[in-house]
C-alpha cells in the first residue's frame, strides 16, 4: 500500500509487556507537534495487580479494534512483545500502510514469544502461576534513562500474563504489509543478534544507539523515524514500497 501526505494519516502505538499506553507519552507529544494524529492502546495482557489479564489473542483483538476505528491510513508501531499482537491484529487490515517494529518480536505464524526465547524464562523474569514480572528493570529496560524517570517508569509496570507469551501467533501482517525494524544496539532485554535475525523479515532496518526503551531515552529520534515514514517519499522508499537499506542513528 502506498500513501500520500494529503491523505489522513494516523500513528498507532502499541506498547510491550508490562507497560501501558503511558510509556509513549513523550513520543506522542512529539508526533503531535509534527502534525500527526496519534492513537494508543492498553493491552489487556498487562493489567494492574488484581485485574483480569488477557492473552496474545485478546491483545490482537484490541489492536484490530483500534485499527478498524481509525479512518484513513495508519502507520502502526510496536515495541518488544507488542510486535506479536500487532502482527496478528493488523493482518488483513486494509488501512495499515506501514509497520514499524521497535526492538520488537517480528515473528511468524505458529511462533510464540516463549518459543522465540527458547522455551525457558530469562534470568530477570519472575513467574508465579500465570503472572510474570521483570526484575532488574534499571539494567534490562532503562539502562540509558535518567534515574528519576526510570524509577517512575518501573513503578508503573503491571503484571503480564504468562499466557500472552505462550500463545502462538495466528497471522503475520508483515508478510503482506511493508515493515521497518529498528534495532536497539544497547538493548539488554532482546539481544542484538536476535533483533538482527528478526529484522531480516522487514523491508528496511534502522540501527539506534539505545537501550530497550528509546521511547523514554530518545523520544525525539523515535518520533522523527515515524514522521519520516509519513512523508510521501521518505528515504529508502519508492512508489512501489520500501526498499532494503540500512540506516544508522548514533547517539551524541
Amino acid at each position: 500500500m502506498s500513501f500520500h501526505s494529503r491523505e489522513r494519516l494516523t500513528v498507532l502505538l502499541v506498547h510491550g509487556a508490562w507497560h501501558g499506553a503511558w510509556c509513549w507519552q513523550s513520543v506522542k507529544e512529539e508526533l503531535t507537534r509534527n502534525g500527526l494524529e496519534v492513537e494508543t492502546v492498553d493491552l489487556p495482557s498487562a493489567n494492574p495487580r488484581g485485574g483480569r489479564r488477557g492473552g496474545l489473542h485478546d491483545d490482537a483483538r484490541v489492536v484490530r479494534s483500534a485499527l478498524d476505528s481509525i479512518e484513513g491510513n495508519v502507520i502502526a508501531v510496536a515495541h518488544s512483545y507488542g510486535g506479536l499482537p500487532l502482527s496478528e491484529g493488523a493482518a488483513g487490515a486494509t488501512n495499515v500502510a506501514h509497520l514499524i517494529y521497535l526492538t520488537a518480536f517480528q515473528l511468524d505464524i505458529g511462533e510464540s514469544l516463549w518459543s522465540a526465547i527458547g522455551g525457558q524464562p530469562t534470568s530477570w523474569l519472575q513467574i508465579r502461576d500465570d503472572v510474570t514480572m521483570p526484575t532488574d528493570t534499571r539494567d534490562v529496560f532503562f539502562a540509558d534513562i535518567d534515574e528519576v524517570i526510570a524509577d517512575a517508569s518501573t513503578a508503573k509496570l503491571s503484571p503480564q500474563s504468562l499466557s500472552s507469551f505462550k500463545e502462538s501467533q495466528t497471522a503475520a501482517a508483515w508478510k503482506s504489509t511493508p515493515s521497518t525494524y529498528i534495532i536497539c544496539e544497547n538493548d539488554n532485554a532482546i539481544p542484538v543478534p536476535a533483533q538482527e535475525a528478526m529484522s531480516a523479515r522487514a523491508g528496511r532496518t534502522i540501527r539506534l544507539a539505545s537501550s530497550h526503551s528509546p521511547f523514554l531515552s530518545r523520544p525525539n529520534d523515535i518520533a522523527q523515524i515515524i514522521t519520516d515514514h509519513a512523508n510521501p517519499t521518505p528515504a529508502g522508499f519508492t512508489s512501489s514500497g520500501p526498499q532494503p537499506l540500512t540506516a544508522r542513528m548514533k547517539g551524541d
